[in-house]
């Protein structure tokens, strides 16, 4: 690979769920890719749906993703796959973490959303030390601007047992427009806690911000089967007007920003890897009205 890496130990703090929220500190060792690296995989957003699943299928490979570990989920005639990479574990227990690279026709669809999918393969990087406790999941979704068929067709077609071994999905969606937020309402209490947790310990900002009755988002797919999931974004009211529409470009993006939310979303992987768990039974947060993400 010849990107530009930063090798970190970090210091964490991290939130466990029991019966009370208690915080204890833990070492998680993380490779960041420099904040050229990430800009340099953001510009790559040009071309169709399929062509941006064959750059980040690209990207998956650069960065890790080794042949057998990387797989195209085939959804709808003439319409790109989902795109599925694979990070083995020691356990079958797994982390999702997902992101869809299709856009509508308004706009270069930068920021909704390849500011998310692109960090996919880069947060792969970044979780790739040894002793992983779960398996990592990381999946480029096709449709989501299509009432998210992606990730409800990966979801359906997903085994009970499969559903069951789920600890986590973590969705990213419309990164880069300011600092880093989760859709509360709709987050799972002790995921949403952790992320707090790290944001804290690594001195970065991050706010909890939920835009009522906008849209959906690809995390609402896992919910539905009481998978505990998380969103995580970066828009308001007033950035808002940008998504669908002719000013969803390059321009829009802050990098010191995005670079902030790469840095806190591989950390948080890292964390989640020593800390998660679920009881087969356990519902996650359904919350109200709330959403995040796009018109449709």
């Amino acid at each position: 690979m010849r990107t530009g890496l930063v090798r970190r130990v970090v210091a964490v703090g991290v939130f466990l769920l029991t019966g009370a929220l208690a915080l204890s500190v833990a070492q998680i060792h993380l490779e960041l890719l420099t904040q050229d690296a990430i800009e340099a995989r953001l510009r790559a957003y040009r071309g169709t749906d399929f062509d941006r699943e064959a750059e980040l299928k690209k990207l998956f490979i650069e960065s890790g993703c080794a042949a057998d570990q990387l797989s195209e989920q085939s959804v709808k005639k003439k319409q790109p796959p989902n795109l599925i990479c694979v990070l083995p574990g020691a356990s079958q227990d797994e982390i999702v973490v997902g992101a869809h690279f299709d856009h509508v026709d308004e706009g270069d669809g930068v920021v909704d959303n390849w500011s998310s999918a692109s960090l996919l393969p880069s947060l792969l990087f970044s979780v790739r030390q040894d002793h992983r406790k779960h398996t990592y999941v990381f999946i480029g979704f096709m449709g989501e601007e299509e009432h998210l068929v992606g990730s409800e067709y990966y979801a359906e077609h997903l085994l009970p047992e499969q559903r069951q071994c789920i600890r986590a999905m973590v969705n990213m969606d419309t990164l880069g427009l300011g600092p880093t937020e989760v859709w509360t309402s709709h987050s799972d209490p002790t995921l949403a806690g952790l992320l707090g947790g790290m944001a804290n310990n690594l001195h970065l900002p991050l706010y909890g911000v939920n835009v009522e009755k906008v849209g959906t988002t690809d995390s609402e797919s896992f919910a539905r089967y009481k998978i505990p999931r998380i969103t995580i974004h970066t828009l308001t009211q007033q950035t808002l007007p940008i998504l669908h529409s002719r000013h969803d470009n390059l321009d829009k993006i802050r990098m010191s920003d995005y670079y902030d939310s790469y840095k806190l979303i591989a950390a948080y992987l890292v964390a989640l890897d020593q800390t998660v768990d679920r009881k087969p039974d356990a519902p996650a947060a359904t919350g109200g009205d709330a959403a995040k993400a796009q018109a449709h």
